[in-house]
């Protein structure tokens, strides 16, 4: 009688560590979205880079766009040049919604919203965009239509919100506004909460044109765990999990694993013994784990 209880003790606690990797693998997968992000640097947006969205949504005939213009200081204009493009390209329905503080907490819009194959946002300033949607329904309608399959692209302010930390563009040690970075130093770099749809990476954009590498460094000194992702122009990311594919006219600057660094607290400077950085351009692929 003694083995057969212990034969019954042991298929007991394989069972039970069976449905414990069941409920972790399971719990794993739903949390795993199942979305994407087509997340641009800015400048001109070519029909071909569009297409591509177009190709990542699958569109059918009762799926609708949804603009978020809120970046912009001009919302009706951001979503008049995204309609007219993207018309010439799909037949679906293409709506503006832009959220105030008054209409952040509209269940109908929210609705609307969460239902969008594809959720488009705007550039201009990404302070004032998430400025309307942090800690509103919006907020989790986007990260809900994230997670059931929705395509979330963005540009310029757009792509900047795609980060839980947000680059802002204001430096802390700088009263006036700068679209570069003239040095780098420590507790330079100003970061709010963005929207938390890429947890891994930190964003930048219209990265070669206007020379945003000072800034990207000083991202990674302040986040050295994180990859740092520099978008040029008229280029854009796809983002499926922690792959991610180039698409587009220009490159990509990827920074990783910074190595060594020291802060200087006398002027705020650092110096830094090594760090990955790789270039990539249409068609390559890399991954944004550590």
């Amino acid at each position: 009688m003694k083995p057969t209880y212990q034969n019954q003790i042991e298929k007991t606690i394989q069972i039970v560590f069976s449905l414990i990797l069941i409920f972790c693998f399971s719990l794993t997968n739903a949390q795993k979205p199942k979305g994407k992000l087509f997340i641009i640097g800015g400048g001109n947006r070519s029909d071909q880079l569009m297409q591509h969205v177009v190709d990542l949504a699958q569109f059918k005939k009762t799926d609708y766009v949804v603009v978020l213009p809120m970046s912009s200081e001009e919302p009706d204009s951001a979503y008049i040049y995204f309609k007219d493009q993207f018309q010439k390209l799909v037949p679906n329905k293409i709506v503006m919604l832009n959220f105030d503080k008054n209409t952040v907490q509209n269940p109908k819009l929210n609705d609307s919203l969460q239902k969008a194959k594809l959720i488009f946002i705007s550039g201009g300033d990404q302070t004032r965009f998430m400025n309307v949607v942090i800690n509103t329904p919006v907020y989790s309608s986007i990260h809900k239509a994230f997670q059931n399959g929705s395509i979330i692209a963005g540009t310029s302010a757009g792509a900047a919100v795609m980060s839980e930390n947000m680059i802002t563009g204001n430096q802390k040690l700088e009263k006036e506004y700068s679209g570069t970075f003239e040095s780098i130093r420590y507790d330079n770099l100003e970061t709010t909460p963005g929207l938390g749809l890429v947890t891994n990476a930190i964003i930048d954009q219209h990265f070669l044109v206007r020379s945003r590498f000072n800034r990207l460094i000083s991202a990674m000194v302040e986040f050295p765990n994180l990859t740092g992702i520099g978008i040029d122009e008229s280029t854009a990311i796809i983002v499926d999990g922690n792959n991610v594919k180039v698409v587009g006219e220009s490159e990509v600057v990827v920074m990783k694993k910074p190595i060594g660094i020291q802060k200087y607290p006398s002027k705020k400077l650092i110096s830094l013994e090594s760090m990955q950085m790789r270039m990539y351009v249409a068609g390559q692929q890399f991954s944004i784990q550590n």
